[in-house]
C-alpha cells in the first residue's frame, strides 16, 4: 500500500480505526476484532488507531493481542477524553498529571515500550493547550511516545500547539459527508506541516450503502442517537448516498471504496482510518488505496454531495 507522511511521521495511506470494536455499531467478540486487525495488517495497513476510552481500556488489549511480535505497526491511541465505564462521555482532563498517568497506562495495556503517535484526545478548556502539548513533549523526550497527535482541535489550538512541540497530525472527522475541515482546520494544518488522519471516513457508515433506514440499526448501536440517523434527517443523507452510489456504479466500484479514494485525493497529506468490524470489511477498506479518481470523478461526487450538504448536526446527542 501506498505510504504518506503526517509531519514527521510515515505510515500508509489507510490505517485500521478501531472505534467498531468498542461494540458501539453492533456486538463483536475478542477473538472477531484480533482477527480482522490481523487481516488488515495482512492487506497492507501500518497503522492502528485507538483510545484508551474505547471500551474502557479494552480495545488498547485486542489492539495488543493482534500486533504481538510485529515491529512494522504504529500504534495511535490518544488519552485526555473521559467516559463512564458505559461509555458515556464524562468531560476531559488535559492536565499533565492526567496526561502522564493516561500514557503509562496505555503503555500497559498495549504491550509495548513506545507509542508511535499519541493524540491529545480533546483540548481541555481548564487547561492551556500549550501545558497539555508540554506534557506530551516530556513524553517524547523520555522515549514513550515517538509523535504527537491532536484530535478535533481548532486551527488556532493547533497553531499554539505547534509553537511548544511538532505535532504529526491532526485527528478530525473527514468524508464527502462531513467536509467541515476544508475551511479553516485542513488549511492551517498543511501551513504547520500538520497531516490529517481522517476520523469516520464512511460517515459513520452512511457511505458504506448498508444503511437503508433508522430501524436498521441494532439494539444497542450508539448511530441510534445520532442526528444524521435518526427520522428527520435520514431520508436525506440517504438521497445524498444515492447520487454517490450511482458513480461508484458507473466506475464499478464500491461505494465504500469509492468514498475512500476521493478521501485520499484531496491531498497527500490525509490518511484515512475506516472502522471494521470484520476481516472482510478491512480488506475492502484496504483496496481503496488501488483506486484512482480522474479529475471529471471528483467533480461529479463533489456536485453529488457538496460541502455542508449532510443533514442534521455531526455530533451525537448527549
Amino acid at each position: 500500500m501506498q505510504t504518506r507522511r503526517l509531519g514527521a511521521l510515515t505510515t500508509t495511506a489507510i490505517g485500521f480505526g478501531t472505534l467498531g470494536l468498542t461494540g458501539g455499531y453492533g456486538a463483536v467478540g475478542r477473538d472477531e476484532s484480533v482477527a480482522a486487525i490481523r487481516h488488515a495488517l495482512d492487506s497492507g495497513m501500518r497503522l492502528v488507531d485507538t483510545a484508551d476510552f474505547y471500551g474502557g481500556g479494552r480495545v488498547e488489549s485486542v489492539v495488543a493481542a493482534a500486533v504481538a511480535g510485529r515491529d512494522d505497526v504504529t500504534i495511535a491511541t490518544r488519552g485526555g477524553a473521559l467516559f463512564t465505564p458505559e461509555g458515556r462521555p464524562a468531560g476531559v482532563d488535559g492536565s499533565p498529571e492526567h496526561l502522564r498517568r493516561a500514557c503509562d497506562a496505555s503503555l500497559r495495556r498495549l504491550g509495548v515500550p513506545r507509542i508511535g503517535l499519541y493524540y491529545l484526545a480533546r483540548v481541555d478548556p481548564r487547561v492551556p493547550v500549550e501545558d497539555s502539548v508540554g506534557a506530551l513533549a516530556e513524553l517524547v523526550a523520555e522515549g514513550k511516545i515517538a509523535h504527537i497527535g491532536l484530535s478535533e482541535a481548532t486551527a488556532q489550538e493547533l497553531a499554539r500547539a505547534v509553537a511548544v512541540h511538532p505535532v504529526a497530525a491532526l485527528a478530525s472527522e473527514y468524508s464527502l459527508f462531513e467536509r467541515g475541515v476544508e475551511a479553516e482546520v485542513l488549511p492551517a494544518a498543511r501551513a504547520l506541516g500538520v497531516g490529517l488522519v481522517a476520523c469516520s471516513p464512511l460517515g459513520r457508515g452512511l457511505l458504506t450503502g448498508r444503511i437503508i433506514a433508522s430501524d436498521s440499526l441494532g439494539e444497542g448501536d450508539f448511530r441510534r442517537n445520532h442526528p444524521r440517523f435518526s427520522a428527520a434527517h435520514l431520508g436525506d443523507n440517504l438521497a445524498l448516498v444515492a447520487g454517490a452510489q450511482e458513480i461508484a456504479t458507473r466506475r464499478n466500484v464500491s461505494l465504500v471504496r469509492l468514498a475512500l479514494a476521493w478521501l485520499l485525493a484531496q491531498g497527500p497529506d490525509i490518511v484515512a482510518i475506516p472502522s471494521s468490524r470484520t476481516a472482510m470489511h478491512a480488506e475492502m477498506n484496504a483496496a481503496a488505496a488501488d483506486v484512482e479518481l480522474t479529475e471529471e470523478d471528483l467533480r461529479q461526487l463533489s456536485e453529488a454531495m457538496p460541502p455542508g450538504a449532510a443533514s442534521g448536526d455531526r455530533r451525537p446527542r448527549r
